[in-house]
């Protein structure tokens, strides 16, 4: 590591840096900001015991949007952190709300474990409206003191283990049928449909559609820079944070000690920067070896004024559906490109919508497309201290 390192810049220029001022070699994300992952002690209070495994649900962009409530007894309410939003590539907060979904399935599968029933309310003071966000809570979860009983669910063995690779699957092992439809049952849940594919042919426009979204995102300069300021490079960053996309690779940690990581302008369409992020995108699209996808039935929800609550249902079905995943060794990655909102996705929006429920969207919308496919094991993102999602 004493040698020197060459670093080609976004601008086009080329610098050289010793590799000493690393602290250290490893790429492994710093441990304070993964202690979450080694779960609670059992002594913890019930409330914040399963508080503590709720964090660690899937979330868009890492952004844990999440904050508890627990001034009532024998209750935990769900907000939104609003603080904690995505208004550019997810401009009408769906993938925000489907986030409440993955943390509220969590809880329930905790309080399970610990033998207590909840009755889950959905938007128990009125749901938002389809495209706004306010201070209502998301989820109340209550149940009688001293209540107990409840059977533990198997895939809340798989809470602690799961994690979602961000890595090139690979191509010499394939994902079999049966193997995705064993992913059906758990993910079944009021209102929310399930869809799999490893059909060659459909398996292959799909990749392609998930490249040309991802360029999309990546040309956008408001989409791309969103990311880019949620990006936490080295292990100073990624302390002080533990959220968004945390990158300890030598290259971006010695490009961004040297000012060649900028994060206020978006790179140009032949800088490293941008091929560097296209060729990430390119390794995900491509080597999918198959593709899930949950969708609802928005106009019938949006009619009965539950537009919002099928969102959060998708979230709890995509938990079901990942642990269930883990738990069969299988990967499953969000590729949550086509599926957002923002103007200029639109026509890849259309293509998904047609390609996966051969209807444009309208009457029904994809809430969670993902790829499939084997890799080795990753390490786990980094989350905040549960205490600082408590609220009041």
């Amino acid at each position: 590591m004493q040698r020197r390192k060459f670093i080609r810049l976004a601008g086009g220029g080329v610098v050289a840096v010793a590799a000493a001022p690393l602290t250290g070699c490893s790429t492994d994300f710093p441990a304070a900001a993964v202690a979450p992952w080694a779960g609670p002690q059992a002594s913890t209070d019930l409330r914040r015991w399963a508080v503590a495994h709720a964090i660690l649900a899937p979330n868009s962009h890492n952004r844990q949007p999440w904050l508890v409530d627990l001034r009532q007894p024998d209750s935990i309410s769900l907000y939104v952190d609003r603080d904690r939003l995505l208004p550019e590539t997810d401009p009408w907060f769906r993938q925000i709300v489907v986030s409440q979904g993955t943390f509220v399935e969590t809880l329930a599968l905790a309080l399970h474990q610990r033998g207590v029933e909840p009755k889950v309310e959905l938007f128990p003071e009125g749901e938002f409206a389809p495209r706004a966000l306010d201070g209502r809570p998301v989820a109340r979860l209550s149940w009688q003191a001293g209540a107990s009983g409840a059977r533990p669910d198997p895939l809340f063995a798989q809470v602690l283990r799961r994690h979602t690779a961000k890595v090139a699957y690979d191509t010499t092992r394939p994902v079999t049928a049966a193997t995705l439809q064993a992913l059906a049952e758990p993910a079944a849940l009021d209102g929310v449909s399930f869809g799999a594919t490893v059909d060659p042919k459909q398996v292959q426009a799909l990749r392609e559609l998930c490249l040309a979204a991802a360029r999309i995102e990546l040309n956008t300069p408001r989409t791309v820079l969103e990311s880019a300021r949620l990006t936490r490079v080295g292990p100073s960053e990624i302390l002080q944070h533990r959220d968004g996309i945390s990158i300890n690779s030598w290259m971006p940690r010695l490009a961004s000690m040297v000012g060649g990581f900028d994060r206020t302008q978006a790179p140009a369409a032949d800088s490293t920067a941008m091929k560097t992020m296209v060729k990430r995108f390119e390794e995900h699209s491509l080597t999918a070896m198959g593709f899930v996808w949950l969708a609802t039935p928005w106009a019938r929800d949006l009619a009965a004024g539950r537009g919002r609550s099928a969102e959060v249902n998708a979230g709890r079905a995509y938990m079901r559906l990942q642990l269930k995943a883990t738990e069969l060794g299988l990967q499953v990655h969000p590729m949550s490109q086509a599926p957002q909102e923002f103007a200029e996705m639109r026509p890849h929006y259309e293509k998904l919508h047609q390609l996966l429920l051969a209807q444009p969207p309208g009457q029904q919308v994809v809430q969670m497309f993902c790829r499939v496919g084997y890799c080795t094991d990753q390490q786990h993102t980094p989350r905040r201290d549960p205490a600082t999602f408590l609220r009041g």
